[in-house]
């Protein structure tokens, strides 16, 4: 069960979740899967302040999703923003999982609907590891899914869009029933892309390897945040198309989110990866990134919004 903030924003106004979060039956996005949204972690660093992580960069995300399927929020950038801020303060939490979400509203319905209003909401809840309690230091099972990512020209894969998304529950529900924690997809390539909610890196021969944006993969956030510091730790970091047997062949592979944080992946189709347990570098980085979002770790100012 969710525990989540009691007011909710829409808009650029902040309401009571009983009357500002309830939405039509007939809102459009529900019934045809057009809409946009954004993961956002709040985290509560280690001096006692709140901030919340690359709010910018997710929201520029928000509305370049929007502008792909058509979409006109009636809000600005500039208000969805501090819309994230304000749902914070308004609830009085500290730490917190934030989810903007831009849906096409009731009116017409139909696959045409051009009329029908859009309409941004921010909610927030609180969600601790989303792999398990113990996915972080312990590390995570994972299989190659038969399910395969949207060829790029099927969908908008660098959108974080609502319908897009039935192929990421699929993928995770046929891992989830085969035993496993979590399912790594490939492209109708069989090249490897993501998994249902994240990036996938591997490292071989001390080098850190990713697939390409020219995969269809999401431009993570976190994903990028990884590579930056990556490199500031003196890593190789390449964007290369990646096989499924040089994942089982990696000497370590993680997942990387913004609800995933780094999660280590220590077996993937019943084949151990490295030595079955979190490799250094995965380590390193792992500590390296919590420090920077939730530590004492200043070196990225501009990363962090406080609230």
């Amino acid at each position: 069960m969710l525990e989540y903030g009691k007011k909710v924003w829409k808009d650029g106004e902040i309401s009571d979740w009983q009357s500002g979060g309830n939405l039509s039956l007939l809102t459009h996005t529900l019934h045809y899967g057009v809409g946009a949204f954004e993961g956002i972690r709040a985290y509560q660093r280690a001096r006692g302040e709140t901030a919340i992580f690359r709010l910018r960069e997710h929201i520029d995300r928000l509305f370049d999703s929007c502008h792909l399927v058509l979409m006109k929020p009636v809000v600005t950038r500039e208000q969805v923003v501090q819309g994230c801020v304000d749902v914070l303060r308004e609830n009085k939490m500290a730490q917190a999982y934030l989810r903007p979400i831009a849906l096409i509203a009731d009116g017409a319905m139909g696959v045409y609907a051009p009329k029908n209003p859009v309409a941004t909401y921010i909610a927030a809840w609180k969600w601790g590891t989303y792999l398990g309690p113990e996915a972080l230091e312990k590390g995570i099972r994972c299989m190659v899914s038969s399910f395969s990512r949207h060829h790029i020209n099927v969908a908008f894969a660098k959108g974080k869009l609502v319908g897009q998304y039935i192929n990421s529950v699929m993928a995770k529900q046929e891992a989830k029933l085969a035993g496993f924690d979590e399912a790594i997809l490939t492209d109708v390539h069989g090249y490897v892309s993501e998994g249902s909610g994240e990036n996938i890196f591997i490292v071989k021969g001390g080098k850190l390897i990713t697939p390409p944006l020219a995969a269809s993969i999401l431009a993570g956030i976190t994903r990028d945040t990884v590579m930056t510091l990556a490199r500031e730790e003196g890593l190789v970091v390449t964007e290369q198309f990646i096989t499924r047997d040089e994942l089982h062949l990696a000497d370590e592979v993680f997942l990387t989110g913004t609800a995933a944080e780094i999660t280590p992946v220590r077996e993937i189709n019943h084949r151990a990866i490295g030595s079955g347990q979190m490799g250094p570098i995965t380590r390193a980085l792992q500590t390296r990134y919590f420090d920077v979002v939730k530590g004492t770790d200043d070196s990225h100012p501009e990363w962090l919004t406080r609230v």
